[in-house]
């Protein structure tokens, strides 16, 4: 039985991979989409992240949609008490950016779409630096107030409005930062390594990185000559153009191989095992990639494996 997670400072327990909503009302429709949110629950996943704008740049869609899925979903199998729902705040098209009145009325929309009466885990999808750290965090204390969110969380912050927002939370006594959703993989390491995982590590925060597998090349199937159709080839194609990009697959190659595990099994196991990290985020838009995303659950890397691979991709 796998173990789960505690995800910082908060009660929540969560399975070590959670499932990408992305793709749900996007590259997955609803029947695809119940599929595999069907699988992952049997595997023992209980952790689903999505966004008030999944997925708003799609022509004719509005935004919204995967939370309208999930919520669906979650409706149909009465398994709300036991899935940890993950949404975000920010980038709306009717709810942009993280004023006050914004965040009031984004969670509002998304409470009825996901057909719930709280968001487990609530993050600032963005940051919105014309709006003071006091009053998004008051605004989202309200929510923590009025029984609507459990926790709250932050994405894409620097690490200096994550150390004031923490700051203002500990002095006045209001909800506080748990977990942060940083963009990190194997073959994007610095935009979270240094200041901002120092501060995560300092304050506590788990961290739920974003692009877990690097847009789908992380799972090996983007080679010299191969062609993929995907939504989002062209930019998973493209570490295929760097030296480090080369050089992780060859790792994941030799590690998989060694192992009999899945490429994408193995650098989700990498991000897993990293300082702050409680579970990645990978999303499936088919049952059958679900099997090698969930089996990070028990693959456990040794230290020469881990060493080879952040070798590989420094």
């Amino acid at each position: 039985m796998t173990s789960p997670r505690t995800l910082g400072s908060s009660d929540l327990q969560v399975f070590p991979l959670a499932l990408g909503g992305n793709v749900f009302g996007w590259t997955a429709d609803e029947d695809q989409s119940f599929a595999v949110l069907d699988a992952y629950a049997a595997a023992g996943g209980n952790f689903i992240d999505t966004a008030d704008a999944y997925s708003a740049w799609v022509e004719g869609n509005e935004g919204g949609e995967s939370e309208t899925v999930i919520g669906k979903w979650l409706a149909s199998r009465s398994n709300r008490s036991d899935i940890v729902v993950a949404t975000k705040v920010g980038a709306h098209p009717e709810h942009r950016g993280l004023s006050a009145g914004t965040i009031k009325g984004a969670a509002e929309a998304s409470l009825r779409r996901l057909g719930t009466d709280h968001i487990d885990l609530y993050y600032t999808h963005f940051d919105d630096e014309t709006v003071p750290v006091e009053e998004i965090i008051t605004a989202l204390d309200q929510l923590v107030k009025d029984g609507k969110v459990r926790h709250i969380a932050a994405s894409n912050i620097s690490p200096e409005r994550l150390r004031a927002s923490l700051d203002f939370s500990e002095r006045e006594g209001l909800a506080r930062y748990v977990a942060l959703q940083p963009h990190y993989n194997l073959v994007s390491r610095d935009t979270y390594e240094g200041g901002l995982r120092d501060t995560a590590a300092r304050a506590g925060l788990a961290a739920v990185p974003y692009y877990a597998l690097a847009s789908g090349f992380l799972t090996g199937k983007y080679r010299p000559g191969a062609t993929v159709e995907s939504a989002r080839s062209a930019t998973a194609g493209g570490h295929l153009e760097s030296a480090r990009g080369r050089e992780v697959l060859a790792a994941l190659d030799r590690v998989a191989g060694e192992r009999g595990a899945e490429i994408a099994t193995v650098a989700l196991a990498w991000l897993a095992a990293q300082p702050t990290v409680a579970a990645p985020i990978a999303s499936a838009r088919t049952v059958e990639q679900l099997p090698a995303l969930v089996a990070v659950a028990d693959l456990r890397l040794t230290e020469a494996e881990l060493a080879l691979l952040t070798e590989a991709s420094a």
